[in-house]
């Protein structure tokens, strides 16, 4: 041990820094960048041309540097390649795919993803239109009605008699079904229409379809229809598919049929195939079943003829004149449109047609067979309209999109004509555009003013006004004026859920265009209205939306806190769950939007409230809020903010971590976890030496090795029992790289501090098997290497450390010497205690590091320090365990330092390195 006589090669860091830095070489840009584009230009060989040459062009100048990437290519990038090896494609086949694809760019351009599909709308209208009636499904008997021999030629006869044939044995009535009985029965015949399909029963298959249809005539359990009509139009769309994919596949023999195909594509067998499912269609007797199934297969007139859609849709329109219940002509009206903007969105005119066909049977709805019906259902007039909401919203919808801005006057208008009929100026409110919307609210304002309460609620009125001002502005003249005509009806609303569902609405208007007084104001018009009874408790979802919304619109805390009816709002979240969700929200807007340190009492004071309420649930995620808290040189005020948030928080421990270093002497040792007592001690000496406080510095990391004992051997790491040995060396090696910088204390000794660290690593209890203690040595030798050195390599403002304090005193190198050796002989004692044991992997990589530490740090310009390096390395490679990446990289390293004019003794040192093959 003591033959090893370790000696600390000098350091000149700054030296070595510069060597490190890349050498700058002068560059001569002139055309050339290099992040300048390279254009690639097609390129083709020549015909006669030698083997080898091409004819090219490039972009960029004959002087520039040759590009590596296309010096590759050989003149010739591979999409030039592939483009030049397609094969030639013929007019008239270059011309149907330009065709198609015009046809599918303006089919797009048609509808795109702008328009919101019916699929989306499904869910809300079985959610919403519900009933607890009882519910059947009936299958109607054939008509007994006597048919002309003269008049009906064999074929339809035929067809009728086959219909008829199948009705009869399947007559049944299924009555007091539940809603979901009904439902569950409905996806039943979607299943039967499937598997008759499957079967090759085509005409079991349509007969289901219409017996499903004729149920659209039922309004018996008037509430339900909305849903009722959702469930069965499903059937009729999967009937639509069915028939469309199988002609498209009469047409797909033997070559694929292109998309967009024309009628000169299908082949006759198809065409026949399309024109019996017509006729047949044709022959259903009732109109409601006829309408619908036709409608269901509108898509196949593209297998007939070019202007086939465009024909039957106006047909299909007028039809539905002859539907007597207007909300069952609603909902078909509804069907058409939704079909007609699937396969020809571009026919606008039977759209609007249809839209003005609707408007014109509003006037049954106050007639006596409408209103018989609702008084024999108990249904309310307002319950009742709604009842057509879907519907018209969704005809609305297909004639607004993308509709020129004239188009909406056009509809108030009309509106007005028919008396500003609520449920259609709703309907319109919706359909069109936000920004025509908010562009004329002042007028929608007045025609709202003028409808009839008692038909449809104002309120849902100017929530839909309120949903298109959210999402676009009106003119900023009018926005105070739209604001107040809107809350002197909404404040009004006596129901509270109602009233809140519209007051959440018109808060994004308000946190958009106001300040905090008008969102002041609304959030003590809410609070009036949701506390009495405890209102508040149905409404968390809406007033959530509302905290959203002011927090998008306000990131000013001081000001948000400032206002009166903020905190009060806040208490009305009083279930555990939402009103963590709500703090937790506020928490993270405040950390993503704060970003200077804070010592406004306003801010500090809710945010407390806030943290109380919240960090009970969550303590790791958001107390960092407190790193936001900042007095500047105000030790007193930053001390006594420290004080209150400890007794706050006194049993959270993350809480106490944060605030300990004010006071660490009290808070650290309260601490449970061992790993955050050792972090603060080390911190705290840290900001101690900082602020040349050199005792209390000496005490905190004195500290810090005293509990060393007491580090576990297991520790639980999100809620998993792991080794604690990996945590405890990554903290070992960082107080090792602050004991560089601390002064020895003049009544300690040498060294105190490093000697007192590693008595506690040698008596600590480590693992069996490990090697962590002699890593620890390892570690520490670089140590001891830096603290001889004239000049440390950092150092802090206005404190001396060793370099100053000995000066480079010969007896305190001798010490430090003497220390290194008794280290490097416990080393090499381990390490041969490993090959007893036979554990050759670990006594590898042990001595490989210990020969990097003796590379970097030892003088081995000594002889013996020289061979036990030489030794080391051969032992590293002795079982070809170590990585031979590592070991050829690490001797290129050794080369290039021995071309140093103060490093040449490494020459001979690398010359006895040898790479050993792993056997």
């Amino acid at each position: 041990m003591a033959a090893v006589q370790w000696r600390s090669r000098g350091r000149n860091y700054d030296t070595e820094l510069q060597r490190c830095r890349p050498e700058a070489a002068p560059v001569e840009f002139g055309d050339y960048h290099p992040l300048k584009p390279i254009m690639v230009t097609d390129t083709k060989t020549r015909r006669g041309a030698r083997k080898g040459s091409t004819s090219s062009s490039s972009s960029s100048s004959s002087s520039a540097p040759a590009d590596p990437l296309s010096s590759m290519l050989d003149g010739t990038d591979p999409l030039s390649m592939f483009a030049s090896e397609a094969p030639t494609i013929s007019h008239s086949a270059s011309t149907g795919v330009d065709l198609g694809r015009k046809r599918r760019e303006k089919e797009e351009e048609a509808v795109g993803q702008d328009f919101e599909p019916w699929s989306s709308k499904r869910g809300e209208i079985l959610a919403r239109f519900t009933t607890t009636e009882k519910l059947s499904i009936v299958s109607h008997p054939p008509s007994q009605q006597q048919r002309s021999r003269s008049a009906v030629s064999e074929k339809v006869r035929t067809r009728l008699e086959e219909l008829d044939d199948l009705e009869e044995g399947s007559q049944r009535e299924l009555l007091n079904l539940s809603q979901q009985d009904y439902a569950n029965r409905i996806e039943e015949l979607n299943q039967s229409l499937k598997e008759a399909w499957a079967s090759d029963q085509k005409v079991k298959a349509l007969k289901i379809v219409i017996q499903c249809s004729k149920l659209l005539s039922d309004t018996s359990v008037i509430q339900f229809y909305p849903s009722k009509f959702v469930l069965i139009t499903d059937i009729l769309d999967t009937f639509g598919r069915l028939v469309y994919d199988r002609i498209w596949t009469m047409c797909s023999d033997p070559r694929p049929l292109p998309e967009s195909f024309t009628v000169d594509d299908v082949n006759d067998t198809a065409k026949e195939t399309c024109l019996n499912w017509f006729f047949k269609i044709a022959s259903i007797r009732e109109l409601l079943p006829r309408l619908y199934v036709e409608a269901a297969i509108l898509k196949c007139n593209r297998f007939l003829n070019k202007s086939g859609i465009q024909e039957t849709l106006p047909r299909l329109t007028a039809m539905i004149r002859g539907i007597g219940d207007p909300l069952v002509a609603a909902y078909t009206r509804a069907y058409l449109c939704r079909v007609g903007m699937e396969v020809a969105p571009q026919l606008k005119d039977s759209l609007n047609r249809n839209f003005f066909d609707l408007l014109g049977t509003f006037r049954q709805i106050s007639g006596e067979s409408v209103q018989n019906q609702l008084v024999q259902q108990r249904v309310e007039v307002p319950e009742y309209l709604t009842l057509y909401s879907p519907a018209i919203n969704w005809i609305l919808q297909c004639i607004a999109y993308r509709a020129p801005e004239p188009l909406l006057t056009e509809m108030m208008e009309r509106c007005k004509k028919l008396g500003n009929n609520a449920l259609l100026l709703n309907s319109v409110m919706r359909a069109f555009r936000p920004e025509f919307v908010a562009a004329r609210a002042t007028d929608f304002i007045g025609m709202i003013k003028d409808c009839d309460e008692a038909g449809f609620p104002k309120h849902l009125l100017f929530g839909s006004l309120g949903r298109s001002l959210a999402c676009a502005d009106p003119p900023e003249s009018e926005r105070l004026t739209i604001l107040n005509e809107a809350w002197k009806v909404v404040t009004k609303v006596r129901s509270p859920q109602d009233y809140i569902n519209c007051a959440e609405i018109w808060m994004e208007f308000t946190c958009r265009h106001f300040t905090k007084r008008e969102v002041n104001t609304i959030l003590a018009d809410i609070i009036k209205h949701m506390t009495p009874d405890r209102a508040f408790e149905d409404a968390y979802p809406q007033l959530q939306s509302v905290i959203r919304k002011i927090l998008t619109y306000l990131h000013d805390f001081s000001v948000l806190f400032a206002m009166e009816r903020f905190l009060p709002f806040l208490d009305m979240f009083q279930k555990d769950s939402v009103r963590v969700e709500v703090c937790r929200s506020i928490m993270e807007v405040f950390i993503k939007h704060q970003v200077e340190h804070t010592r406004d009492p306003v801010i500090l004071n809710a945010m407390l409230h806030i943290l109380i309420s919240f960090i009970l649930s969550d303590p790791w995620r958001n107390y960092f809020i407190l790193n936001y808290v900042s007095f500047g040189r105000d030790f007193e005020q930053q001390l006594s903010f420290c004080v209150e948030a400890r007794a706050t928080f006194c049993n959270l421990e993350p809480v106490l971590v944060q605030v300990s270093q004010p006071h660490p002497f009290i808070t650290i040792p309260s601490l449970s976890s061992i790993f955050s007592r050792l972090s603060l001690y080390l911190l705290s000496g840290q900001v101690a030496l900082a602020n040349q406080c050199l005792s209390q510095a000496d005490a905190f990391l004195k500290a810090a090795v005293s509990i060393l004992p007491e580090v576990p051997r297991s520790i639980s790491v999100e809620g998993k029992l792991r080794s604690s040995e990996s945590f405890l060396l990554d903290f070992i090696n960082n107080f090792l790289a602050t004991l560089l910088v601390v002064p020895d204390h003049p009544e300690h000794g040498v060294l105190y501090l490093v000697r007192g660290l590693l008595n506690m690593v040698q008596d600590y209890t480590w693992e069996d098997n490990s090697d962590a203690k002699v890593r620890v040595y390892v570690s520490a030798l670089p140590l001891l290497a830096a603290m001889s050195q004239e000049t440390y390599l950092y150092s802090i403002p206005k404190v001396d450390s060793n370099e100053t304090l000995y000066g480079g005193d010969p007896k305190f190198l001798s010490e430090i010497n003497k220390l290194s050796e008794t280290l490097i002989g416990q080393i090499l004692d381990h390490l041969k205690t490993l090959g007893r044991d036979e554990s050759t992997r670990r006594q590898g990589a042990l001595a490989f590091s210990l020969f990097g530490v003796l590379l970097a740090h030892g003088d081995l310009r000594n002889n013996k320090l020289s061979q036990l390096a030489i030794n080391l390395w051969n032992l590293s490679h002795k079982h070809g365990y170590c990585e031979t990446r590592v070991s050829v990289r690490t001797l290129e390293y050794i080369k290039h330092q021995a071309l140093q004019p103060d490093m040449s003794h490494l020459t001979d040192t690398v010359q006895r390195l040898a790479l050993q093959s792993r056997t």
